[in-house]
C-alpha cells in the first residue's frame, strides 16, 4: 500500500508538471502560427482566440500521451538514480510490479485521450475549418470598405462604393473594374444593393453603364442599364464525402466505405492504443545504472516515442491507400509494439534474470 501510494503520488505530480510545460510550449508555437495566419490573410483577426483554442484541443491528445510517457520515464529514472529502486527490489518488488501503479495512474489519462480523439478532435477540426473557410470564401462584397478601393480575392476585380447614410443596405456611386484575360470591363452605377435568390447572393445595380473592351480583337462595347444583376457569391454546402476525414465524426467514419475515412479511423484507434503502449514501453526504457548518471535513457525514450508516433501515421497511410484493412493496419503497428514493451519489461526485470540463457552464461563466467 505504501509503495502504491508513494509511487502514484510522485508519478501524478511529475505528469502534471510535464503537461504544463508541454502546454506552454505548444501554446506559444500555436499562438505564433495563428498570428501569422491572421497577418497573412488566412484567418480573421477576430477569430484568433477561437482558432487558438481549437488548435490546442487538437493537440491535446498527443500532449497527454507524451506527458504520460515522459512522466513514467522520469519518475522511474529518478528511482534508479537515487538507488530507491534497489530498495524496492530488496523488498520483493520487481520491475513488473510497477505496471499496476502505472496503469492505475494512467487510466484517467487514457480515458481522456479516448474522448478527445473520438469526439473532441473532429469537432475542433470542423470548427477550425468553418472559421477558415468562412473567411477565405467570404464574398467580394464583404471586402468592400466604403470610400476605399478594394480588390477581390483573386485580384481580378476592383471595387469602389460609397455607403448611403440613410440606408445601410444600399451603396451609392458603385464602381467595378473587372479583368478576365484580355477582356476588361468597367461597370458604374448610381446605387447598388445586395439581394438573395435562394442560396445565391446577387448584386443589383441601378442606373448605370458597362463598358467592355477586348484586346484580342480590339472591339469595344458600351451598354446602359436601368437595373443589372450579377451573382456576387454562391453558397455551397459541403457534402459529407467532401469534408476532410479529420473533421468527420467517428460514427460517420465507421459507416463510410471510403479508404481515406478508414485510414483516419485507424489513426484515432491507434492513438488510444498507442497511449497505453507508451506507458508500458516507458517502464522498460526507464532503467539506468545509478553509477553512471546520464540522460541517455530519456533521450532513447523520446526517440522511441517519435518512431512509434510516426508508425501510427504510417498505419493510417497504409489503410488510406488500401494496402491494409482497418484491423490489419492497427495490428501491424500496435501488436509488435505491445510485444516489444512486454519483452523489454521482462528483459529489464532483475527478478527473472534466470529466464535468459545468455545472461546466465554471463553470470557463470
Amino acid at each position: 500500500m505504501l509503495f502504491d501510494q508513494t509511487f502514484r503520488k510522485e508519478l501524478g505530480r511529475v505528469f502534471g508538471v510535464t503537461l504544463v510545460v508541454l502546454l506552454t510550449i505548444v501554446l506559444t508555437m500555436a499562438l505564433i502560427r495563428t498570428f501569422n495566419m491572421a497577418a497573412g490573410g488566412e484567418a480573421a483577426p477576430q477569430d484568433v482566440v477561437l482558432l487558438l483554442g481549437y488548435t490546442m484541443l487538437s493537440y491535446l491528445p498527443i500532449m497527454l500521451s507524451l506527458a504520460l510517457f515522459i512522466a513514467v520515464v522520469s519518475t522511474l529514472g529518478r528511482l534508479y538514480r537515487d538507488s530507491e529502486m534497489a530498495v524496492w527490489h530488496a523488498c520483493g518488488l520487481p520491475l513488473r510490479h510497477f505496471v499496476g501503479p502505472v496503469m492505475r495512474t494512467a487510466w484517467p489519462v487514457l480515458l481522456a485521450i479516448f474522448a478527445l480523439v473520438f469526439f473532441v478532435w473532429p469537432w475542433a477540426n470542423g470548427q477550425t475549418l468553418q472559421l477558415r473557410e468562412r473567411y477565405e470564401k467570404r464574398s467580394d462584397l464583404s471586402r468592400i470598405v466604403p470610400g476605399q478601393f478594394q480588390s477581390s480575392r483573386d485580384g481580378s476585380k476592383v471595387f469602389f462604393i460609397d455607403r448611403d447614410a440613410s440606408q445601410a443596405n444600399i451603396g451609392r456611386n458603385v464602381f467595378i473594374l473587372s479583368q478576365q484575360g484580355l477582356r476588361e470591363s468597367v461597370t458604374t452605377a448610381a446605387e447598388g444593393q445586395v439581394l438573395w435568390d435562394g442560396d445565391d447572393r446577387l448584386l443589383a445595380l441601378r442606373a448605370g453603364q458597362r463598358a467592355e473592351s477586348d484586346e484580342h480583337n480590339g472591339s469595344h462595347t458600351l451598354a446602359r442599364f436601368d437595373e443589372y444583376r450579377v451573382i456576387a457569391d454562391r453558397q455551397a454546402v459541403r457534402a459529407i464525402d467532401e469534408l476532410p476525414p479529420k473533421a468527420m465524426d467517428t460514427a460517420a467514419l465507421w459507416r463510410s466505405p471510403l479508404a481515406r475515412h478508414r485510414g483516419e479511423l485507424a489513426w484515432r484507434v491507434g492513438m488510444v492504443i498507442g497511449a497505453a503502449n507508451f506507458a508500458l514501453l516507458a517502464i522498460g526504457l526507464s532503467t539506468s545504472n545509478p553509477r553512471r548518471p546520464n540522460n541517455w535513457s530519456l533521450m532513447l525514450a523520446l526517440l522511441a516515442f517519435v518512431v512509434y508516433f510516426q508508425l501510427i501515421g504510417l498505419s493510417q497511410a497504409w489503410v488510406a491507400r488500401e494496402q491494409l484493412g482497418l484491423a490489419q493496419g492497427v495490428l501491424a503497428v500496435h501488436a509488435p509494439m505491445t510485444l516489444l514493451a512486454a519483452l523489454l519489461l521482462l528483459w529489464r526485470d532483475e527478478s527473472i534474470r534466470w529466464h535468459w540463457p545468455w545472461r546466465r552464461a554471463q553470470g557463470a563466467a
